[in-house]
């Protein structure tokens, strides 16, 4: 993914994909869903044919040309369908039209669920995705399985780290923190030091808290089938919260939200001193910042408890396969291609972060070093971090709908006075509320 921004689904098309009684809206049924194997997919090659893939991802471009170069009997169309939210819509609409299916679909991890609940995305594993496991570092492939099935293939990864504007620790001599309570220690020092300046900068957002939670060991979701337990009640959640707090109380965190031209503003004038983020951001910083160039530094994202190493995901998307797609065959070949081929090498090449355990500890990806950050060898810290991402984790199989509220209940704490752990306890009745109203059974 080239553009961060994970824009939410606000309108009522997810409504379609989250009933559990619509079996996709008329997408294949159970039998489509899982048929195929590895030599289906050899002579899907062999006869060539058309697809259609729905994706965002710039580094796709080049994969296709080369695709279509090594198999000159494919033609592959590239559709920009838009980003996000906007390309879940149109997808969910054609699924339900029974019209206008594209053969490969970009999901982002967090809303894959919801497609493969629904079964509206094909199970690759009869193809032979089932054994790639291996092949990916362990977030990433524990968000595209679930119940047995693999429900697409990982694209990137956004294993997270602590971007911090070297210059303005230098200047104020503070030192980078190695923990939480560090990091609000330094927050303090920070607007002491100057008043203009904070730590970071957050208004709320859905993925980036759940992602700290991740982190701290929380595990507010529980799926096991259609029965779900939410709970923000963990030792996790509230060490998130807690620490949080204290930011928010203490008026150390900046009220800018992300990804506008404000906080574009505060990365490059120092007023924005870090960003906890994945490994993805450096292409933003270069693209958006590129004022602070040799000003900012990775470092290893702070730990909730001196020495540990725990890490988590933030962001990073899959290529999946519609269950109504005409050419499963041929479209998983294009995915597998993609995301476990040598299509991964031209997407790396493009500046993509990669999912790929050989790639994430190949020497020459290790030893680049990145001009942004001063030549730091700014991988070491990625790869080190996706090692120590924890492969439990799950996400709720409606969570584009959940993160669509999250600014409606959470999201108030961080503009009034209400408790962050009030406001967690209303994203967790609302959701409860939505998952039982769509035929699941939430903390029941």
């Amino acid at each position: 993914m080239v553009k961060r921004n994970r824009r939410l689904l606000r309108g009522t098309a997810v409504l379609c994909v989250l009933a559990l009684g619509a079996a996709a809206c008329g997408s294949a049924d159970d039998e489509q869903a899982s048929e195929g194997s590895p030599a289906d997919v050899e002579a899907a090659l062999k006869k060539g044919g058309q697809l259609t893939v729905w994706a965002w991802e710039p580094t796709l471009k080049q994969v296709v040309a080369d695709f279509e170069k090594k198999y000159p009997k494919v033609d592959v169309e590239l559709v920009n369908a838009g980003t996000a939210d906007d390309q879940y819509t149109a997808l969910q609409n054609a699924v339900s039209a029974g019209d206008g299916v594209p053969d490969v679909a970009q999901i982002e991890y967090y809303a894959l669920g919801q497609f493969a609940m629904s079964k509206s995305v094909a199970d690759l594993a009869p193809y032979g995705a089932d054994k790639l496991e291996e092949a990916y570092s362990p977030g990433p492939w524990s968000a595209v399985t679930a119940n047995g099935g693999v429900h697409g293939l990982p694209m990137d990864s956004g294993p997270m780290a602590l971007f911090y504007n070297k210059k303005v620790f230098d200047k104020h001599g503070i030192e980078v923190p190695e923990t939480w309570d560090a990091y609000v220690d330094a927050a303090r020092e920070l607007k002491k030091a100057d008043p203009n300046v904070r730590i970071t900068a957050d208004t709320g957002e859905a993925g980036f808290l759940t992602s700290l939670v991740w982190q701290a060991g929380g595990r507010p979701y529980t799926v096991d089938g259609t029965d779900v337990r939410i709970d923000f009640s963990d030792e996790g959640s509230k060490a998130v919260t807690a620490t949080w707090q204290k930011l928010l109380d203490e008026d150390l965190l900046a009220p800018v939200k992300g990804w506008t031209d404000e906080w574009y503003k505060g990365l490059a004038d120092g007023s924005i001193a870090t960003l906890a983020a994945g490994a993805w951001m450096p292409a933003n910083f270069e693209s958006g910042v590129k004022g602070a160039a040799g000003d900012w530094r990775a470092a290893p994202l702070p730990q909730w408890e001196k020495g540990n190493t725990a890490s988590a995901e933030n962001g990073g998307s899959s290529l999946t396969v519609p269950a109504a797609s005409g050419n499963k065959a041929l479209a998983y070949a294009f995915t597998e291609y993609a995301n476990a081929g040598d299509g991964v090498r031209a997407r790396l090449a493009e500046g993509a972060f990669p999912a790929t355990t050989e790639d994430l500890t190949s020497k020459k990806f290790l030893a680049t070093e990145f001009d942004y950050f001063g030549g730091q060898k700014a991988n070491e810290v990625f790869a080190e971090s996706a090692r120590n991402v924890a492969d439990d984790w799950s996400y709720l199989p409606y969570q584009v709908y959940a993160n669509s509220v999250f600014n409606d209940t959470v999201g108030k704490s961080y503009v009034s006075r209400q408790r962050l752990a009030t406001g967690l306890e209303a994203w967790q009745r609302k959701s409860a509320e939505y998952g039982n109203d769509q035929g699941f059974s939430v903390n029941k």
